[in-house]
């Protein structure tokens, strides 16, 4: 501009690195070595743990689920809520009606603004959420993903409900042994994005690849979007689109609940097996009716709980995310971050008529 050419050129220099330094600024963080010094990344960063570091009174934590009316968040976010109550924190529950991969942005601006000292997200997708996310941690917000994982630098730690080849590889062992190692099989996800569930289902495509899996084809992997009604219909389409199907993995509580009531009131009940993840609560009646016969999932309580400890303990300095640390999570115990920042919750169970009313969830 003129003004900027009459200027001395003293004045122009200064104007020019305030510019780099907004331009820098705007950008929140964009790499791991940025991030890492205002804040940390995943591995810790430059800060420091003090494991006898007492957690901080009135710590102010948010948890931004896939969508606010999904059962399964539901009862992961009510008890870290709770959680918060044990420590002497304060927290809430936000987020989207829908799962859709950048719905989840928003909220997360607005946390940023009202300081929160920690956010706990389930990502809908694992990068879109990753440029408001880095401004949360350029601003020493702690973020914890827990569910469903964003970017590895985009995060302090993942809580992570069982190990992700576990899962996956459990998965399709379930179903083989219940169709007897043959026939074609399809996988009713959530999103096409979401990272949780496609992390489960290149282990499962993996899995298929053993010799002892010969004789399972995978036809179709739909997605429900974590919708009640696009997931039932889903199911329906699977089924009249593959009249040879043997089987469905649903690796979703949406998904699952909503296929195994298609099942349970048409003409494929007891012919095609469908197995995933699902809660007791929400699969009894498919059990006891023989729509579905085994299913797997790891306690959702306890999920929440677990990365509500682990967001206090950051936010408290008693941990910055690193590889071998460790932190008391309450009644749950001691938990060590592992690599990448993850904490794994534990093993998940399979529910069947013999268990399935030993548990509330």
């Amino acid at each position: 501009m003129t003004v900027r050419l009459r200027a001395p050129r003293r004045l122009a220099a200064i104007a020019s690195v305030s510019v780099l330094a907004l331009s820098l600024a705007a950008c929140g963080g964009t790499t791991k070595e940025s991030s890492s010094s205002e804040g940390g990344a995943a591995g810790g960063g430059a800060a420091s743990a003090n494991p006898n570091a007492p957690i901080k009174k009135g710590l102010k934590i948010a948890f931004l689920p896939k969508q606010v009316n999904n059962p399964y968040e539901t009862i992961v976010d009510k008890a870290g809520i709770e959680a918060a109550k044990e420590y002497g924190g304060e927290a809430k529950e936000v987020g989207p009606s829908d799962a859709s991969a950048s719905s989840q942005v928003s909220y997360i601006n607005t946390l940023v603004q009202q300081r929160h000292d920690a956010i706990l997200i389930a990502a809908n997708d694992e990068n879109a959420v990753c440029g408001p996310l880095k401004q949360a941690m350029s601003r020493n917000i702690k973020v914890v993903s827990y569910d469903s994982d964003t970017a590895k630098d985009c995060r302090n730690l993942f809580i992570n409900q069982a190990s992700s080849e576990e899962i996956g590889r459990s998965q399709v062992k379930l179903l083989s042994d219940m169709i007897g190692g043959k026939g074609e099989i399809a996988i009713l996800s959530a999103t096409a994005n979401a990272t949780n569930q496609n992390t489960w289902i290149r282990f499962m495509q993996d899995e298929l690849k053993k010799p002892e899996y010969s004789g399972l084809k995978l036809v179709k992997i739909a997605y429900g979007d974590d919708d009640d009604q696009k997931s039932f219909q889903q199911t329906q389409g699977l089924l009249q689109a593959y009249p040879n199907l043997k089987g469905i993995i649903s690796p979703t509580t949406v998904g699952i609940a909503a296929a195994a009531r298609y099942i349970s009131g048409s003409k494929y009940k007891g012919k095609v097996t469908l197995t995933g993840l699902g809660t007791p609560n929400q699969m009894r009646q498919f059990v006891k009716d023989g729509t579905v016969q085994k299913f797997a999932l790891w306690d959702p309580k306890n999920l929440g709980y677990l990365a509500s400890y682990a967001a206090a303990a950051l936010a408290s300095g008693q941990i910055t995310g690193k590889q071998g640390e460790t932190f008391k999570a309450g009644k749950l115990g001691s938990r060590t971050i592992g690599a990448d920042g993850e904490v794994i919750l534990g093993p998940p169970t399979v529910f069947d008529k013999n268990n399935i009313d030993q548990y509330d969830f």
